[in-house]
This record gives C-alpha cells, structure tokens and sequence, in this order.
C-alpha cells in the first residue's frame, strides 16, 4: 500500500467522523473494558516488557507479510456504511475500521487490556454496522460525549489526531524507512493492538510492528485536553536487515500551494495545505522555518539538528478567509509537535517534498535519521511526545515568520526586472516589539552577494511588532537550491531562520 494511497482512505474514512461533525444515533459504550458486541478470547497476562520479547522474537523470524482480509468492504462507500451507523464500542470509547479491499486490506488482531490481562476481539458481529464478522483495520477513539472522535489508527504504522479544533489534517507514523531514496520506501505494518481506557478522555494504545526490515513494541500514552491532544511514545525497534535510511518521529501532509503560487493557482480557494511549513528548534537553540513547497521534482533535503528540542511540521495560517474552504476547513487543521525524550544525538530532520496536482494526494514526509548507521540485529530504543494543537509551539521563541510572498523584481508599478525574483518575508514576535528603522535591523542570507540586486528591511507601519523583509535576487546568479535568511540586530539573531526554495513553484 502506497503512503497515497493509505492516506487517502485515512483522510476520507476520519474525516466522514469528526470533520463532518456529530456520530449517528445508536452508539453504545462498552463496559468495564469487554466488548459491548462481538467475542472475546480468553484473558492472558500482557505488560510492556512482554511485548518487548514479542517483538525481539519477532525480529529473529523471516518477516512474513499478513495475507489480505477474505472479508474487506468491496470500495470506499462500502466501508463507510460498516463504519458509520448504529454500531457499539470496545474499551469505553473505541470504534473500529473495517479492511478494505485494495487500499487497506490487512487486518490487524485487537485486545482489549485491563488490570494487566488482555483479551483479544475474535468476533466483531456487532461492532460494524451489520451483523456478520468483519475483520478491522484499524479503530478510532471517541471523545468524551460521543459525538466525535479525536484520535485514529488505520492503515500501515499511520496514526492521527484531530487536534484541539476537532479537525483531521496530517498524518503521523510509527517509522519510515528509506523514505525518498531511489531505492524505493518500505512501509512496516501494526499488526496486532492492545487498548486500554485509562479515563474519559484518555487511552494507552499498545502495538506490535512488523516489516522485511524490522519489528518493534509501541506503547502510546494519549490524552485529549482543551487546547491540545498529547501523545507520549515510547519504542523498541529490532533490525532484521541493515536500514539505509531509518526514520523516527515520522509524519505526512499535503501541500499543494499557498498565497505565494497566485500565478499558477490551480483553484479557486487562496490556498490549500494541511502544513505550510516544517519548524525544528536545534540542540544549539536555533530556530528554523522551512515553507513547504509543491515541487517539479521530488526532492529529499536534510537539516542536521543534533540533540533536537523540537521539530514538527505545522500549520500557522489559521485565517478562514485564506482558504475559503468551508467544507474540509484547512484553517482549522491541527499541527503537529515532536518533543525527542533524551538525547537523540547527532542526526538531521528531513523532509521530503514530491510534486502533486490534487489535495487528496499526501507528499510531504518529515522524519528526523540519525547519523548512526542502522545495523542488522540492533536493538533501538527512543521516546518522545507528540503534541497536536492549533497553538504554535514556536510562538514563545523568536519572532516567527508569519508570512511569505514572491513574484517579479523591481518596483511596485515598473516593469518587471527580467531575471530577478523578488521575495518578500513578514516576521512577528516579542523580540521585534518595540524596534525602529533606527534600531539597527538587518536580515542576514547565504545568497552570493553578487545575486543580491537589492535588500530592505523595515517595520511595517501601523504594526505591533511586524516585520517585512523584501529581498530581490538575479537568479542566474545563485546556483543553490535554496537560502537562508533571519533578521538579526548585531551579533543577536532576532528571528527564526528561513529557509527557503529558489523553485517557482509547480502548481498544476
């Protein structure tokens, strides 16, 4: 299953729940952690370490791939009458996926855990929206009303949440694997889940991982707050094979353009993206923001971060009026913060961008690979926290850039300047509050100095602490991909810095 592909259905089987609002009448909450439908094994002891020796035992067998479910939904449409109707709950607040056939057709096991014994599901009539024994795919927690989910596996090692605006967007992933080589991409699986509902708005989620490469044990301790869904994760990884590229912390999200693609806007809507860019605060302490971009090419690029503090990939612009969108509203898409527990060491986060024409269609990956070889018969271990929230986890920092256009050089109103490209970055934040034309302002950048046709920067008037760069730079003159810029006073950065593509853009 391609990652297109998987995230296509995630994208459209999560979003007929919480983006469309309120479930259907008739869901029943399941008691005491058994299922309210359906049949259960036998209970059996499960812990944390258990699932370690799962998993290690796993690794040292030769990886046989699950066989397709003789029982997935025919399409899309069938799988939504299963999912979506008068159907009960296991664990309090969990409802399953059905497999579907040629997009997510493998089945995973479900157990259901409580006081340290585990029972696993090994009949779901009742628990779909029919009476026959559908075999899930995956499930999605429900908050604590019932009315919506907040959280959802389905499909691969993909997992999301609709944040603290009750709003599906980008997807996260247990690991990638030789993503953007030319190689080709492995996608490992969850193949079996243990849940256990640890309060109303709370639920650990156990899971056994399995791929030609790897095989790992995954708890995830997730609580559903006011202003944000937190997921703490924790990990074992066991290597069957040597790893070119591991990935940990891995996401995926769609950009297809912003407000600075008017020219080649494919659509009416200002702009379409579930991230407009990837943040990552260093171990040294600087801050960095990379737009996304919507290539001609797909294109893998690497930023060293050694010990991260933070990465993610977010979405800042929160305006309705920037999207117009009131049917899968991107405003309200949920960004998503990686906080690395420990010191991961040196390593780069990557982000990996490849062309799309549609808004169905995932290509943007971010994952952070660390600069130690992976080897065959290593054992991994890492934890981090994840944290999905409409509030920007950079925005105590350093001023931020708030916004980016480009277009033609020159002067507003004279004829475009052949050959040069006019970028143009607004920046806000408290170390700008207060600051003057007289302050001593200026914007630092790699670009050759002979490229530079003419730089400025200056507070925007009638702004509280906003800052414009305008920057026009003769193209044939730079010879890398991209550039960096901050704004600084001094020797004393006052911005995050930028990096940003030299490429036009390929809307289409």
């Amino acid at each position: 299953m391609s990652r297109r592909m998987a995230v296509r259905l995630f994208a459209a089987l999560a979003a007929t729940g919480a983006a469309a609002g309120a479930l259907p009448a008739g869901v029943n909450a399941a008691v005491g952690g058994a299922a309210a439908g359906g049949r259960m094994g036998p209970p059996a002891a499960f812990s944390w370490d258990s699932l370690v020796a799962q998993a290690r035992a796993l690794a040292r067998k030769p990886y046989a791939e699950t066989p397709d479910s003789p029982r997935a939904a025919a399409d899309y449409d069938a799988a939504v009458k299963l999912t979506y109707g008068d159907a009960k709950t296991v664990a309090g607040n969990v409802r399953l996926f059905p497999a579907v056939r040629g997009t997510a057709p493998k089945p995973v096991r479900i157990g259901l855990l409580e006081n340290g014994q585990a029972r696993e599901i090994i009949d779901t009539a009742g628990l779909f929206v029919t009476s026959e024994n559908t075999d899930p795919v995956g499930f999605r927690v429900m908050d604590a009303t019932g009315r919506s989910d907040w959280l959802a596996w389905q499909g691969a090692s993909y997992f999301r949440s609709s944040g603290s605006r009750d709003q599906y967007g980008l997807s996260a992933r247990a690991i990638a694997i030789d993503t953007g080589l030319p190689t080709g991409e492995e996608f490992p699986a969850f193949t079996h889940f243990w849940i256990e509902q640890t309060g109303p708005d709370s639920v650990r989620v156990y899971a056994l991982l399995d791929g030609p490469s790897l095989a790992g044990a995954y708890s995830f301790d997730c609580r559903n707050g006011k202003d944000s869904a937190v997921q703490d994760v924790t990990a074992a990884l066991f290597l069957r094979k040597a790893v070119k590229q591991l990935g940990l912390a891995a996401a995926s999200s769609m950009f297809w353009y912003d407000q600075s693609n008017r020219t080649a806007r494919p659509d009416w809507r200002p702009e379409i993206h579930d991230s407009d860019g990837l943040a990552i605060w260093d171990g040294n302490g600087e801050r960095v923001w990379r737009p996304l971009d919507n290539p001609s090419v797909a294109n893998l690029h690497s930023m060293q971060a050694k010990s991260p503090k933070g990465f993610g990939l977010l979405q800042r612009d929160q305006a309705f009026d920037h999207y117009q969108d009131d049917g899968v509203f991107y405003d309200r898409r949920p960004s998503l913060w990686v906080e690395p527990k420990g010191d991961w060491g040196a390593g780069a986060v990557c982000l990996y961008e490849m062309p799309t024409s549609s808004e169905t269609m995932d290509n943007i990956a971010m994952f952070w690979r660390s600069d130690k070889p992976a080897r065959a018969g290593e054992r991994r271990d890492f934890a981090y926290r994840l944290t999905w929230s409409s509030n920007d986890p950079t925005a105590d920092r350093a001023s931020r850039c708030v916004d980016m256009f480009e277009g033609p050089g020159g002067i507003p109103g004279a004829p475009p300047m052949a050959g040069v490209r006019k970028f143009v970055f607004d920046f806000a934040g408290p170390s700008l509050a207060g600051l003057t034309r007289e302050s001593g302002v200026t914007a630092e950048t790699d670009l050759p100095k002979g490229a530079i046709v003419s730089a400025v920067a200056y507070p925007v008037a009638r702004s509280d602490a906003l800052w414009r760069v305008m920057i026009d730079v003769r193209t044939k003159d730079v010879t890398q991909p991209t550039f960096r810029l901050y704004l600084k006073r001094g020797d004393t950065a006052l911005s995050e810095t930028v990096i940003k593509s030299l490429e036009t853009g390929a809307v289409s």
